[in-house]
């Protein structure tokens, strides 16, 4: 199992020096989201700061950009890195691609499996020249002149990896990617009866094996320095459950367990705009389903000990900070537990 940390740089000048922490504590990957800045540019300043770490988005947004603008970024990435990147691709929800994106929604798992299978056309053409054809529903690629194809690179076969929470998304991943991004909304159970059987069933169905597609996941935690520290953790994890737990998306991870109604009333909360009311709702027992509760030194181990055979990539849902003191100690851990140093 691999030890993995995201960045959120607000400032791209600081992201080859966070880039060289990464590395030089020994993790195995750095990821990069698209939340509010563009996941791929500080990938840039990373492979050029880093010689061993895997590179990728833990999302891109997929649909808002023609697979041609995505191919054509993914590759330089790859030549840059020495084929340490990986493109990670989610499909976000209908509001945000209508309303905030102003692309058209169609059925996302059609349309992803298209995007897929497109940018590897692309990048056949990239590699050998061979004509550029693909022919979809939703994407159609026909013509590639050699001033615009950049040629062939040393590590031409890109990693993709895609994200989800539902069957079909699962399947797709187990067909045809690399990986899947596991999101941090989730429960043991969840994974084991859902995610897990879905990727081996996609998997079978394209002579592959589960081992072909690795899983994952930021996750959910609760820590600190001391038992203050961590109960005031506790109160902001319970938030950020309590909004994923009101979403429509992520109402099938609720229904497996028989929570629809605490989905409803959260539900209802959002709506009113309630917010600081709706993580007094996330009981101990639902906290703990969604959430490793660990103090600093001890974090590591619980999240080994509990996704050991699970997962293949894990990390935890705050961002990595090389300068926050406070901190210091949960990274150090991760770097000896996961290094098997401790």
């Amino acid at each position: 199992m691999q030890f993995d940390v995201t960045i959120f740089p607000d400032d791209l000048n600081t992201a080859a020096n966070i880039a060289r922490a990464v590395e030089d504590r020994g993790f195995g990957g750095l990821w990069t989201s698209e939340t509010a800045h563009n996941p791929f540019l500080p990938l840039t300043h990373a492979a050029a700061a880093t010689e061993r770490l895997l590179l990728g988005t833990a999302i891109a947004v997929a649909f808002p950009r023609s697979p041609m603008i995505t191919a054509q970024i993914a590759w330089d990435l790859a030549a840059q890195s020495g084929g340490r990147f990986v493109l990670g691709l989610g499909t976000q929800v209908k509001p945000h691609i209508q309303r905030r994106f102003s692309t058209p929604w169609t059925p996302p798992a059609p349309r992803l499996r298209e995007y897929v299978e497109s940018l590897r056309a692309i990048w056949a053409n990239f590699q050998t020249n061979k004509p550029l054809r693909y022919m979809g529903e939703h994407y159609q690629f026909t013509l590639m002149s050699p001033f615009f194809s950049p040629g062939p690179i040393e590590h031409p076969d890109i990693p993709i990896y895609i994200a989800g929470v539902n069957k079909i998304l699962c399947r797709l991943a187990g067909e045809m990617c690399a990986g899947f991004h596991v999101h941090p909304f989730h429960t043991l159970g969840y994974l084991r009866e859902l995610i897990i059987p879905n990727i081996e069933h996609g998997a079978t169905k394209a002579g592959r094996t589960r081992a072909d597609c690795a899983l994952s996941c930021a996750i959910f935690v609760v820590t600190g320095r001391n038992d203050a520290e961590i109960a005031e953790n506790t109160g902001f994890v319970r938030a950020q459950i309590a909004f994923y737990a009101s979403t429509p998306s992520y109402k099938p991870v609720m229904d497996m367990h028989g929570w629809g109604d605490l989905y409803e009333r959260l539900n209802g909360l959002s709506r009113e705009g309630r917010w600081a009311e709706m993580g007094e709702l996330i009981s101990d027992d639902l906290l703990h389903a969604f959430a490793v509760v660990a103090p600093h030194d001890e974090l590591a181990q619980a999240v080994k000990a509990r996704y050991t055979g699970l997962l293949d990539r894990v990390g935890y849902y705050f961002p990595f900070n090389p300068d926050a003191a406070d901190q210091a100690a949960i990274w150090r851990n991760a770097a000896d537990v996961f290094a098997n140093r401790a």
